[in-house]
């Protein structure tokens, strides 16, 4: 009789975990099936790719797939073009980086894109359809004066008549554009630089992709470049979540784990 009892037990609690499993393991499953966002870098100005290796190698040690791809520098236009070019041979959802002028151009480049679920600015620009980025690096940006005193003019080829590339000096470069990065860390970035074009710095942006898709802002307290209240005015206007940071403009390097974190949790978010 108990061998019985507890048989006809036994069957009733079977029946009853298996319903459960049933109705739970669908739902948890669905969750667990989210893909992880590839997470795509994109740099400024006066400075390429490498920046970001100090961020990358930490989203890659959490398991995150990341690309960096190149930023030609030469029209907001189209540089945008590319980014957006590049990201439509992605599958999945897409979490969106841009440093400093690559604000400026992950903020055309995601528009109508679906893939695109956060963006993340890093001493960033987040323009307004119609605006351009240097009027927005604030008044007392290092970049607000004579732009003979921080820059070399370079001519180049097939250019628009009169347009430049714009090089910093190696003052505006290693106590400006670098400050907060170890003195010899930024003396081996300054030869390195890669310019922007004067017209870059005057296009106009288009529809911001921030109307419409979530994201993150990365403020540096320090920054000369790009002044804290010029980002602080793009990162609420953008309705961005703000975290700051004591850094000066190149934040992603010397301060990747914090950058790394915030683009993270702009990664977990989406899923």
């Amino acid at each position: 009789m108990k061998s019985e009892r507890y048989r006809r037990t036994a069957g009733v609690l079977l029946a009853v975990l298996a319903l459960v499993a049933t109705a739970v393991t669908p739902a948890a499953a669905s969750h667990q099936s989210k893909p992880r966002p590839t997470i795509v870098l994109v740099h400024g100005a006066w400075a390429d790719g490498s920046g970001w290796s100090k961020v990358t190698r930490r989203l890659q040690d959490d398991g995150y797939q990341v690309r960096v791809p190149p930023n030609p520098l030469r029209n907001l236009g189209s540089d945008s073009a590319t980014v957006r070019n590049f990201l439509a041979t992605l599958s999945g959802p897409i979490v969106l980086v841009g440093h400093s002028y690559g604000g400026a151009v992950i903020t055309n480049a995601a528009t109508g894109n679906p893939n695109v679920k956060a963006l993340v600015y890093v001493d960033g620009f987040a323009p307004a359809q119609g605006e351009s980025i240097f009027p927005l690096a604030g008044a007392d940006s290092a970049l607000a004066v004579d732009p003979t005193t921080v820059f070399d003019f370079v001519p180049y080829p097939g250019g628009p008549p009169g347009d430049v590339d714009l090089y910093l000096k190696h003052d505006t470069f290693v106590t400006s554009f670098a400050s907060g990065v170890p003195r010899r860390e930024a003396e081996s970035l300054y030869p390195a630089q890669r310019p922007l074009t004067l017209s870059a710095g005057n296009d106009l942006s288009g529809t911001p992709a921030y109307a419409t898709i979530p994201s993150w802002y990365v403020l540096g307290t320090g920054d000369r470049i790009i002044t804290p209240t010029a980002q602080l005015f793009m990162a609420t206007r953008a309705h961005s979540t703000i975290t700051r940071v004591p850094a000066g403009h190149l934040s992603l390097v010397s301060h990747p784990g914090q950058v790394a974190n915030v683009i993270e949790k702009a990664a977990k978010a989406t899923r």
